[in-house]
């Protein structure tokens, strides 16, 4: 009998063990009823800056400047030191969190009128953000660094807005944040 019940216990450790080193599961969904309240809402034409403590004064029209293999500048990057904290610009779903080879650690905001809101860069996410979080203007979502394509540079936030879906439709947000 002992035996049995050591094998036993074994087994259920083994069992608890790969349950818990397990790949996660893929995220949930993205709320319908939430998406369609935001695709609901008119996108602010003033928003805030969405580094802490940067003001609208200090920010630099980057949009279209030219990037390596003949890109262009998607977006405004707004410098500050490397751990500061970068905020929602509005209300929306976290609907990405990842790490890409351009961007580096990303988040993607789906915000009013179906706009998306990019946020480039980062050393890393709040603790603890998740796809499907719903986040208010000036929630937390990480810090600012250099990652991705930007290793090289100096510690900034790279932001985007897409009008026409996800990496769709770009247009400046430069106006946006003055």
């Amino acid at each position: 009998m002992p035996y049995l019940l050591h094998y036993a216990l074994l087994s259920f450790c083994a069992i608890l063990l790969a349950a818990c080193t397990s790949t996660p599961q893929k995220p949930a969904a993205l709320s319908p009823v939430l998406m369609a309240k935001l695709q609901g809402m008119t996108l602010p034409d003033r928003m805030p800056v969405p580094v802490h403590q940067v003001k609208a004064r200090q920010l630099k029209d980057t949009w279209g400047a030219s990037r390596n293999g003949g890109r262009l500048h998607e977006g405004i990057d707004i410098m500050a030191p490397r751990g500061t904290k970068v905020y929602s610009t509005t209300e929306g779903l976290v609907a990405d969190l990842r790490n890409n080879n351009l961007g580096g650690i990303v988040v993607w905001v789906l915000g009013p009128a179906g706009s998306w809101h990019y946020y480039a860069h980062l050393d890393e996410h709040k603790r603890g953000l998740q796809v499907g979080d719903y986040v208010k203007k000036g929630d937390l979502l990480g810090y600012v660094g250099n990652s991705g394509n930007a290793r090289h540079t100096a510690a900034h936030l790279h932001y985007s807005i897409y009008l026409d879906g996800k990496g769709r439709g770009a247009t400046n947000p430069y106006p946006y944040l003055r």
